[in-house]
C-alpha cells in the first residue's frame, strides 16, 4: 500500500490575518483551521522536543520543549496545555496574556513544565 503524503502547514505567519481572526468571536472555520494549523507548526519548529503537548482540538496538537527538561516518550503526556483555536490566536497576537487566558479558565494546563507563557506573544518575523 502506498503511503499517503502528510501534508505540512506553512510556517510563514501572515500577522494582518491572524490579527483579523483574533478579534473575531466566530471566524470562519476553515480559515481559523489555517491559522492554528501553521501557528502549531511555526511553535513546534521554533521549539522542537517533547517536554509539553499542545492540544487545539480539532485542529493540531503538537509537542513543544522550552529548554532541555524532561522528555516524555509513551503515553500520555505530563505536561499537557489544552486551548480553542480562538485562544491560540488571542494569546499569539497579544489580545489575550497567559496569566488572563489562565484566569478565564481558556487555557487549561496540567503538569509541573505546563507553563507556555515565555512563548506569548509569538515574535513577528519572518519564517
Amino acid at each position: 500500500m502506498p503511503s499517503r503524503p502528510v501534508r505540512r502547514a506553512p510556517l510563514a505567519l501572515d500577522w494582518t490575518e491572524l490579527d483579523e481572526l483574533a478579534a473575531l468571536d466566530a471566524p470562519d472555520a476553515a480559515r481559523l483551521a489555517r491559522a492554528v494549523r501553521t501557528l502549531c507548526a511555526r511553535m513546534a519548529a521554533d521549539h522542537p522536543g517533547r517536554t509539553i503537548e499542545l492540544r487545539v482540538p480539532p485542529y493540531a496538537a503538537v509537542q513543544l520543549a522550552l529548554d532541555e527538561g524532561s522528555t516524555h516518550r509513551r503515553g500520555t503526556p505530563p505536561n499537557v496545555v489544552e486551548v480553542d483555536g480562538v485562544t491560540l490566536l488571542a494569546l499569539a497576537t497579544g489580545r489575550l496574556s497567559w496569566a488572563d487566558g489562565r484566569a478565564a479558565h481558556r487555557v487549561r494546563a496540567s503538569g509541573a513544565h505546563s507553563d507556555l507563557s515565555a512563548l506569548f506573544p509569538l515574535p513577528r518575523i519572518a519564517a
